[in-house]
């Protein structure tokens, strides 16, 4: 026996890992508890918004791909961690289509593309983050181990690297791959996750705590050790690095900032019992803060293009140069 959808889709649907904004659980409540302001909310807002995220986020994303290939002709391993950022976001992108008419239809696009789809909003997620670390510890290296470090920073490690940092991102996406399939639930087609019945609520809070240490707390740790290093080096002497080292430093705090919110909204989502009384007013909150939080979340495939364009002048030549004005 299996059990399908519910507390999971938060992640995917709206409800556990961000998809769908119309299934809710509303756990032991016994009195109908109507969503109906909830999924209003989501079909109006998100299909909007994600529509924005997707025109500017191609534009950016696509640009920024062109010029590092043209220009930057894959010099450094930042470069190659920047293209491998800048192509996460694409994919992701990619997938918005599909969110936004699943966020106010049926899913009308089949099982194969149910699996692929979640599947890909994990890989990116974890990717993303994976490449932020790397770009911190290329940026540690590079400045407190500047002269020992040459080695380890030629383009084919940084090649290397990435494959299997895609190849981690791919294994660890697995469950979104595996456990979301096409379904019907209150009669209307959904892409929602299956999961068996004896395991059902260990996988539920699995994946959950695994997105939020692995994607987040870990990435987190690893990218303050390098720049507490960093800036402790930076201190002591002058070095003509700063510039890269300042952009790289604005690029992960924006990736904290946008990401954060929509992985403590699902552990509080996970824990709610325990912070707040189970009722129909606080679970219908929480889950206009999921949408809220996810929303945030995407939006943040659209940045780093806004980042370089503001905080990196050669980047800008580069587009005027790109764009011969």
């Amino acid at each position: 026996m299996e059990v399908t959808g519910n507390k999971m889709d938060y992640l995917i649907n709206g409800t556990v890992e961000g998809f769908t904004t119309t299934e809710f659980d509303y756990g032991s409540i016994v009195t109908p508890c109507h969503a109906k302001g909830v999924q209003k909310f989501g079909s109006n807002v998100i299909p909007t918004l994600f529509s924005l995220v997707f025109i500017f986020g191609l534009l950016g994303n696509v640009l920024v791909v062109l010029v590092l290939i043209k220009y930057r002709k894959f010099k450094s391993m930042t470069d190659i961690y920047l293209l491998n950022l800048a192509i996460s976001d694409l994919l992701f992108i990619f997938s918005l289509p599909f969110r936004i008419y699943y966020s106010v239809h049926d899913w009308v696009f089949g099982d194969t593309m149910c699996k692929f789809y979640t599947g890909i909003f994990f890989l990116c997620f974890y990717s993303g983050s994976f490449f932020i670390v790397l770009l911190s510890i290329d940026r540690y290296l590079d400045i407190v181990y500047s002269a020992s470090a040459l080695k380890a920073r030629v383009k084919c490690y940084g090649i290397i690297t990435s494959i299997h940092t895609w190849g981690l991102a791919i294994l660890i996406s697995s469950p979104g791959f595996v456990f979301f399939r096409l379904q019907m639930e209150n009669n209307r087609k959904s892409c929602t996750s299956h999961f068996p019945y004896e395991s059902y609520f260990a996988w539920n809070k699995f994946l959950i705590l695994k997105k939020f240490f692995v994607g987040l707390i870990f990435p987190l740790i690893i990218t303050t050790f390098c720049y507490v290093c960093i800036l402790n080096t930076l201190w002591k002497s002058k070095n003509e690095k700063n510039k890269t080292v300042w952009l790289i430093f604005i690029i992960i705090i924006i990736y904290f900032l946008f990401w954060a919110p929509n992985n403590i909204a699902l552990l509080l989502q996970l824990f709610h019992t325990s912070f707040f009384v189970d009722n129909c007013d606080n679970l219908k909150r929480m889950n206009i803060a999921l949408q809220l939080t996810e929303t945030l979340a995407v939006a943040h495939c659209c940045i780093n293009p806004l980042i370089y364009a503001f905080a990196s002048e050669k980047f800008r030549k580069y587009v005027i140069s790109f764009f011969h004005l």
